[in-house]
């Protein structure tokens, strides 16, 4: 039976788009404390389905689909600049199409402005008005206010005006950070992705008999199945290993591993990699937060996302790729690349930072243990040794050597030299995944 919690939510994925919730509402009409219900609309909000604006209140929005996450809902553009609504509140889960600077004549800027769109512009009455009869939403910058014929025809337009403190460029510059790590959270490659749903997924019950097994294995051609109880939860893993030689009419909880290591939906493909690799798994559940199987993973799902992911045009950059951009090729046999020190690679005192020269090296040893052999790496140990600082805009030669590669491991050691000077060591021991 469904918890409260799990009531609450179902209910508000319920509600139409666009409709404003509150505790008070929700606790009243579930019948639940006001704590029980704030619980279960903060969890919605992580899930992407409400949005939160002071002065306002909770509002029902849809959630995004992976390939749309760079769009903005107005609701969402409210929070980044600390907005206040003027008027139509009813249209702040709407999604923006794009926002348009509003610093021109009015007619050009009318020309730039349709429907779905979001004019960013001053206190200019009547470019408010216009853009809101063209289907645009209106943020004005300056903290200024609009007149009240406006404020009613967006209310009747549902389209959101909002007043800022920020001046434009300081707007369409947070505005443009919000999409751009949005842009970011897209290129990275979650379980939810790439999950075999639990109605395509094979699995035992705890009271099924051993026998049960060998039904599903000569099924599905599978040897590993997820263990559940009658609420849904998973309580174990099941592998050819464990019925060998078992008596067929025992109960499969008798012969699983229990307490499995599962993974959430929101658990990146990266991170269930390393805990396949590192513990020697093949299958991973996949649980919602109260342990309950939405589906599964295997280790060929998961490498072949990663090939996949790596193989992506990236559209927004990451501190590893802005750091990675400046290497380029040494031309001579003993340095791997050279790379110059720029200003967002250095700390407060204009040198190299520490966290900077990490990804130097771990890069300088993923691409060494690349050319011999092809796969992806997971690191498992890194010591780093800072002998001299590094100035801005000085130019850093790499070198790496292979110390030791194993069918599984590989040991890499890594000097970065300064005009000759030796500045930094670095040794570093990898996992390494066949693809």
């Amino acid at each position: 039976m469904a918890t409260k919690h799990e009531q609450i939510l179902e209910y508000i994925h319920r509600l139409p788009i666009g409709e404003k919730i509150s505790v008070r509402q929700i606790a009243k009409e579930m019948g639940v404390s006001e704590g029980t219900a704030y619980r279960a609309i903060k969890d919605a909000e992580n899930k992407g389905y409400v949005s939160t604006i002071e002065r306002v209140g909770t509002i029902r929005i849809e959630k995004k689909r992976k390939e749309n996450i760079e769009k903005l809902t107005y609701a969402e553009v409210v929070n980044i600049v600390d907005g206040q609504v003027l008027g139509g509140r009813e249209g702040l889960h709407k999604t923006l199409n794009r926002f348009v600077i509003g610093a021109m004549q009015l007619e050009a800027m009318m020309r730039y402005t349709g429907a779905g769109d979001l004019l960013i512009v001053g206190n200019r009455t009547k470019a408010h008005e216009l853009a809101l009869q063209a289907g645009a939403a209106v943020l004005i910058t300056g903290g200024f206010d609009t007149a009240d014929h406006v404020k009613k025809l967006a209310d009747e337009r549902q389209l959101p005006i909002i007043s800022t403190s920020y001046d434009t460029f300081t707007v369409a510059t947070m505005i443009n950070r919000a999409i751009y790590d949005q842009l970011i959270k897209k290129e990275i490659v979650l379980v939810e992705d790439i999950i075999i749903p639990v109605e395509k997924t094979a699995y035992l019950r705890v009271d099924d008999p051993v026998e049960r097994w060998y039904a599903l294995n000569k099924e599905t051609r599978h040897s590993r199945f997820p263990v559940v109880d009658e609420d849904w939860k998973v309580q174990g893993i099941v592998t050819a290993k464990d019925v060998l030689d078992m008596d067929r009419q025992l109960p499969i909880e008798k012969v699983m591993t229990k307490q499995p290591i599962t993974v959430s939906g929101k658990t990146s493909v990266a991170f269930a990699s390393h805990i396949m690799v590192w513990e020697g798994i093949e299958l991973l559940p996949v649980v919602d937060d109260h342990h309950r199987l939405q589906g599964i993973i295997s280790r060929q799902d998961v490498l072949k996302a990663l090939q996949m992911a790596q193989r992506q045009p990236q559209v927004g950059e990451t501190i590893d790729d802005l750091i990675t951009a400046q290497f380029r090729e040494s031309g001579d046999k003993e340095t791997l690349f050279r790379c110059t020190i720029t200003p967002q690679m250095t700390n407060y005192l204009g040198t190299l930072s520490y966290g900077v020269f990490t990804t130097i090296v771990t890069e300088a040893a993923a691409r060494m243990l690349r050319a011999y052999k092809r796969g992806d790496l997971v690191m498992e140990n890194l010591t780093v040794y800072f002998i001299k600082p590094v100035q801005i805009d000085s130019t850093v030669d790499v070198r790496a050597k292979l110390l030791e590669l194993g069918r599984k491991f590989g040991k890499v050691d890594v000097e970065v030299y300064n005009e000759g000077d030796l500045v930094g060591k670095a040794m570093m021991m990898c996992q390494l995944i066949d693809r």
